[in-house]
């Protein structure tokens, strides 16, 4: 089938307004021609994110031991499929259909707990993880953080490295040059003790952007993960890609529960492209599915920051996100969820954002 609506209409980085309208009206047509969707199952993957186990100082980034034990149980004795993260991507790139309801797990900040208390409990349970570790705190040996010997350890019993910059550093605001060599120095690190380059990445706090997601690209790694809840499909920024972070308050079995069995919302032209906001803040934010959807009228959108927020239908598959508080220093979250319909009946389609506003912003 051709379409003559976009011809020579080029969609440059950045999808330019006249290339929006174009992808917008070409899409609208084609749902007029195509039967609605009945599920995404076949591409949808979840990632969770763990910090610390059973250390109750940090409660904002730890999970207590018994709730990690109920989530293993739960991915253990349910309808899941657990995967290392590797190999779900090399899956979602070849074009290949995964299990319904897979899952991946990942770890970041190698923190002593890691070691003493989740790797004994996913080794026996037979779960993969993928560990995302700052090579300099390992280096200064810090009371809290693994030794070099312990992630070899870890390392020779099949767990994924992935890296987390040398020093653990809020990349958006230092330069472009000052990451290259973050990453330089963190690569060189695990090749001198582990003997691997990481091809996996994960941004310290999940703070990224335009340009810090380019220098991860260009710097040899498959993807990078944030820390912005949701699910992902083959479609989505392989270097933006999101997780759901577990913690004590987030880490109930309701909640677990919703996370695990969430399927992703198939968005694309993205707006804002950057998700660092150094210009008009708030920004004009939206996305466009990138197929139609039976229950697209019940899409919800939440910050951070405000609640709620108003969102507007522009040709049932084009949605704008209104929002009138400006975003503060830092990070801000976007949340949208759909509720599921028929064999999904039950199940939540997620999308999720972070937006840093930095020290230029």
């Amino acid at each position: 089938m051709t379409f003559s609506i976009c011809r020579n209409r080029p969609f440059p980085h950045g999808q330019p307004n006249a290339g929006r309208s174009c992808l917008i009206l070409l899409l609208v047509l084609i749902s007029l021609i195509l039967p609605v969707s009945v599920s995404y199952a076949a591409d949808s993957v979840v990632v969770l994110m763990y910090h610390r186990f059973g250390d109750s100082r940090y409660p904002t980034t730890n999970i207590q031991l018994a709730q990690f034990e109920a989530h293993i149980a739960e991915l253990k004795n349910g309808p899941y499929t657990v995967l290392p993260v590797p190999e779900i991507l090399r899956r979602q790139r070849a074009g290949e259909d995964l299990p319904d309801r897979t899952v991946g797990i990942t770890i970041d900040d190698a923190y002593l707990s890691v070691y003493t208390e989740a790797w004994p409990r996913l080794r026996d349970a037979g779960l993969p993880f993928t560990l995302f570790a700052s090579t300099d705190p390992i280096d200064r040996a810090y009371e809290d953080i693994m030794t070099w010997d312990q992630m070899r350890e870890l390392a020779a019993a099949g767990v994924t490295i992935g890296a987390h910059s040398a020093s653990h550093l809020h990349m958006p605001d230092y330069s472009d040059q000052r990451a290259r060599d973050e990453i330089a120095q963190s690569n060189e690190r695990f090749r001198k003790e582990l003997g691997i380059t990481p091809t996996l990445f994960a941004y310290p706090y999940g703070e990224s952007g335009s340009a810090i997601n380019d220098v991860v690209a260009d710097s040899g790694y498959i993807a990078a993960f944030g820390q912005h809840s949701g699910a992902f499909d083959a479609l989505y920024n392989q270097f933006d890609l999101p997780r759901f972070p577990l913690n004590e308050k987030y880490g109930d079995m309701g909640r677990f529960k919703t996370a695990i069995n969430a399927l992703a919302l198939p968005v694309i032209d993205l707006t804002p492209d950057n998700t660092v906001i150094t210009g008009t803040n708030p920004p004009a934010m939206g996305f466009t599915l990138s197929k139609p959807m039976k229950r697209a009228v019940d899409i919800s959108c939440f910050l951070s920051h405000e609640g709620k927020a108003a969102v507007e239908n522009l040709g049932d598959i084009r949605f704008e996100i209104r929002v009138e508080t400006p975003f503060s220093g830092g990070r801000t979250r976007l949340n949208c969820t759909m509720p599921g319909w028929g064999d999904d009946a039950g199940r939540w389609y997620w999308f999720g954002r972070q937006f840093y506003v930095g020290k230029s912003g």
